[in-house]
């Protein structure tokens, strides 16, 4: 993989950071393919977000692993058998939690899609036929639309992984496609994406350091954009009736038994949200 490939950098980047966790004495998960799909860009891209944000690879490495569980949870207690990645970029989930009768849709921009063939079908081992590939230009296509063209039931629950996108859309392509997915899925299906504070979107009152982080993004091409430090209003007005919020230093506490003020993760959220509260005494 070379300067010039057309993935995102983000994306590529995210692999380095699976990459490095997966390595780690403990880790929260392994992804034994990041490591090649990153490959120098994606290492030297994420090398130097770390002078501006060390945390990130906690970071990144809490958000894959708590969205992981959410995909055995969704299977095993909501009895959920599609799993629609949206966004899919370099995500490595069909091949790294298979499950029986559980079928996985990739959906992402053709171009981005057909990128990430290409460069699975290099990768000696990847199952590439674990996952349902839907392409969607999300400016002029449907997603749901183009996901029922591809043998997705809108009659049965789906859980929806909207990862490392939320934050680089604008406030309307998010309460777009929020709606969308309120109204075009069964109302048994969850919906679960990460989102970063208003002060990191906007860009205002930061600290050195955030800012640096802020601008580093942007100069990879996809500037953060969306920001809220309370996400249930937007979710209530596109049609959502259920929903739950974490912050990252719920996770690390939860995951590593951690806690350091200095991570600033309480900035950093993940979404769940249901048109129906999904079952009792949800964890």
């Amino acid at each position: 993989m070379d300067a010039t490939t057309t993935a995102s950098k983000t994306a590529l980047m995210v692999c380095a950071y699976r990459a490095r966790a997966s390595k780690w004495p403990t880790p929260l998960f392994v992804d034994p393919w990041a490591e090649s799909i990153a490959g120098a860009d994606g290492h030297e891209i994420a090398k130097r977000l770390d002078a501006r944000f060390a945390p990130m690879e906690l970071w990144l490495a809490l958000r894959v692993a708590y969205l992981d569980k959410l995909v055995g949870t969704a299977v095993d207690r909501l009895n959920v058998r599609q799993i629609v990645i949206l966004g899919a970029g370099y995500d490595t989930r069909a091949a790294r939690l298979p499950r029986a009768g559980v079928r996985f849709f990739e959906v992402d921009h053709p171009a981005t899609q057909a990128d990430k063939r290409a460069q699975l079908a290099k990768l000696r081992g990847y199952p590439v036929e674990a996952a349902t590939y839907v392409t969607c230009n999300f400016e002029r296509e449907d997603p749901i639309e183009r996901l029922v063209a591809n043998g997705f039931s809108t009659t049965e629950p789906a859980l929806v992984i909207w990862e490392g996108v939320v934050p680089y859309l604008t406030e309307g392509a998010v309460r777009a496609t929020a709606i969308r997915l309120a109204t075009g899925l069964d109302p048994r299906s969850l919906v679960a994406f990460d989102f970063v504070g208003k002060k990191l979107a906007g860009g205002q009152n930061l600290s050195v350091k955030d800012q640096q982080t802020r601008e580093y993004v942007g100069e990879l091409g996809e500037p953060i954009q969306y920001g809220s430090d309370d996400v249930l209003p937007l979710l209530y007005e596109c049609g959502f009736r259920w929903v739950r919020s974490l912050d990252f230093n719920e996770l690390a506490l939860e995951m590593i038994g951690d806690y350091k003020r200095e991570w600033m993760f309480r900035f950093q959220h993940i979404a769940l949200a249901a048109v129906r509260t999904p079952v009792a005494n949800w964890p």
